[in-house]
């Protein structure tokens, strides 16, 4: 690097003009000149240049403020791509080209330089700005294509998925979507807000409204393929899960929307079919007379809607089953007694053995209550000590004073105690 003193440039070994020029914030053509330097390219270690203030092309002995850039021999530049100045004895000895700006100069025989071409190069910071420019611009290019490889392949994993569900063409109209990079929220968030989709899924909006959680797309399919399977296991009519359109199985939406499990959807039809439909007629007969609104041809789609819960759903076919009991021992009960019993927990098969114990004793309790001038003996007073009901102790009671009663009147006579016991004994 030159030794800059007092005005001078000492030459080192190694150093350019241009390297020099640089050092000393000047230009080459301007040290050219103040030193008459012939050729720009051949400077010596040891040489002292005389530097010209900055960029102004004037040595400091002069003191003027010059042009502010090269000049020919009229002091002005020519930029013309042609030497204007061979006249007066001079000529072009030379040509440089200046590394920091491009700048093309003739240089003359008497050393001073002509500006021929102006340079196109920028400077070093502005050369470091358009290549960070650049950079930026190729990595932002890398990573959309990156992000556009992924998102093809994005949809192609997530088509191959829907395609197992039969559900492809809800993906497909969004292939550009994936293709152009959204993320995986964003491109759930188009999904989720196309109409199709809104209209596969139905039963999530309902779920969102009663405080539950939307399912996703597997557990929603893969819950509907459960209650097929169930409806398909009872021998359900192919109505009740025929897909439509997109896949759509209307009757299933209702049950997705309530929270139904498939665990569940079986009790419901099972209760249906083997409490009901493939029961003794008199179950059926007693559902109607009690609940109105159910009939045998209608009990399915009763079980099969949500909004009757399946507890209130199996206390009411109790009570059928136990009114069916009834009439199968040529008895009558109504609703109100028939859900007591079932609310006290008699079963059907309680029911039928207690009935048929009723149809015996009732009717000759209550002849004998007429014969001795006793509390009336009813279906209703054998049914509470027979089932255990309130009033069992004195229904029990009544019972047995009117067994006493019979016994004491044919004990005294001789031959009737055989058939005091035998009027009696089934009481």
């Amino acid at each position: 690097m030159a030794i800059i003193k007092d005005g001078t440039a000492k030459v080192q070994k190694g150093d350019t003009l241009s390297d020099i020029a640089a050092q000393a914030n000047t230009t080459v053509a301007a040290i050219a000149k103040a030193n008459n330097i012939k050729n720009v390219n051949l400077i010596k270690p040891g040489q002292v240049f005389t530097l010209p203030n900055k960029k102004t092309g004037e040595t400091p002995a002069s003191g003027a403020t010059g042009p502010t850039g090269p000049t020919g021999p009229t002091g002005s530049s020519s930029a013309t791509g042609t030497p204007t100045g061979t006249s007066a004895g001079r000529s072009v000895v030379s040509t440089y080209v200046d590394p920091s700006t491009g700048d093309t100069y003739a240089m003359y025989s008497d050393g001073v330089p002509e500006l021929l071409f102006k340079g196109t190069k920028i400077s070093d910071a502005s050369a470091e700005e358009a290549r960070d420019r650049l950079l930026a611009q190729r990595e932002e290019a890398f990573a959309l294509e990156q992000k556009k490889r992924e998102g093809t392949s994005a949809y192609t994993l997530l088509l191959s998925e829907f395609e197992r569900y039969g559900l492809s063409t809800l993906v497909e109209p969004l292939k550009k979507y994936i293709e152009e990079g959204l993320s995986p929220a964003e491109f759930t968030l188009r999904l989720r807000n196309e109409d199709a989709y809104k209209k596969r899924f139905a039963a999530n909006a309902q779920r969102v409204a009663k405080g539950l959680r939307a399912l996703s797309e597997a557990e929603y399919v893969g819950t509907e393929d459960q209650y097929q399977d169930v409806m398909r296991r009872y021998g359900m009519p192919e109505s009740y899960y025929a897909k439509g359109d997109l896949g759509v199985q209307s009757g299933f939406e209702k049950f997705l929307a309530g929270d139904v499990s498939a665990v569940e959807l079986e009790d419901r039809i099972q209760t249906a079919q083997n409490r009901v439909v493939n029961s003794n007629p008199e179950v059926s007969k007693a559902l109607k007379e009690f609940y109105p609104g159910i009939s045998n041809g209608d009990i399915l789609a009763y079980v099969l809607d949500p909004a009757n819960a399946i507890e209130q759903i199996k206390r009411k076919v109790t009570a059928a089953e136990i009114g069916g009991a009834a009439i199968q021992s040529g008895l009558k009960t109504g609703m109100t007694r028939a859900e007591e019993l079932a609310a006290a927990g008699i079963t059907k098969q309680q029911a039928q053995q207690g009935f048929q114990t009723v149809a015996e004793v009732a009717p000759r309790g209550g002849v004998l209550a007429d014969i001795y001038r006793q509390d009336p003996y009813t279906q209703t007073t054998a049914e509470q000590e027979v089932f255990g009901l309130a009033g069992s102790v004195d229904a029990a009671r009544q019972r047995r004073k009117l067994t006493q009663l019979e016994t004491a009147e044919f004990s005294g006579s001789a031959g009737t105690g055989a058939i005091a016991r035998d009027r009696a004994g089934a009481f």
